[in-house]
């Protein structure tokens, strides 16, 4: 093996090491991950919250809320509302508290560590709950569902967006990151019916054919 071998497998190992942070951050690679994934996601964010309107007093949950830029985001569209985020990892947490620092000390966001197949919160909470890349990661998807269908109030929004959809015969180019980093990359179909399993009405998606996203919105009926 030849140095410039040696370089780049030492780099294919960083970026690994890099990538695996996707799931749950933590460390420096943690820090590293968080930041690029504010800037590469930014796009997708922006296509899927342009439908769904957030009003000023919404009480919004973002669950696996990573770098906290769409806490930043959601912060800037209420007045009277809130925004909590969680996430499982204590690096995003500070990350997210981190860039949403004022609005914090204004009162209109929280930001906490916490499950989201076990969240601190009331029955019937909130008015919109919104998962961006985030549920390839969750441990039980229907039962988590439920989960986030009990904090949620009767006619109340949910909300996910992934840069990855489900696609028979198309998905060989995720094998590594599947296996990389254990996740579960979900069909439209496979949403829905998750969705109405769970106690969801009104399910709509969005795909971008051209970068692969998927949004998809539903109703706590």
């Amino acid at each position: 093996m030849n140095d410039d071998n040696k370089v780049n497998t030492g780099h294919h190992i960083e970026d690994k090491k890099l990538i695996i942070n996707a799931r749950k951050p933590v460390g420096r690679l943690g820090r590293k991950i968080l930041e690029r994934m504010n800037k590469s996601h930014e796009m997708m964010a922006r296509w899927g919250v342009s439908h769904f309107n957030i009003l000023p007093d919404s009480i919004i949950l973002d669950i696996g809320c990573g770098g906290g830029k769409n806490i930043e985001r959601f912060a800037k569209l209420i007045k009277t509302g809130k925004v909590i985020g969680i996430d499982y990892s204590e690096i995003s947490v500070e990350k997210s508290i981190e860039i949403n620092k004022k609005a914090i000390e204004a009162g209109k966001v929280n930001i906490i560590q916490a499950s989201v197949s076990e969240m601190p919160f009331e029955n019937e909470t909130f008015d919109i709950v919104t998962g961006f890349e985030t549920i390839y990661f969750w441990p039980d998807f229907i039962n988590d569902l439920k989960e986030v269908n009990r904090v949620m109030k009767k006619g109340g929004l949910v909300f996910f967006c992934n840069e990855a959809v489900y696609r028979e015969g198309e998905m060989e180019k995720y094998d590594d990151l599947v296996e990389l980093l254990d996740m579960k990359i979900y069909s439209e179909e496979v949403l829905k019916e998750a969705l109405e399993k769970t106690g969801f009405i009104d399910f709509i998606a969005y795909i971008d054919n051209i970068n692969d996203w998927i949004c998809v919105l539903a109703r706590k009926s």
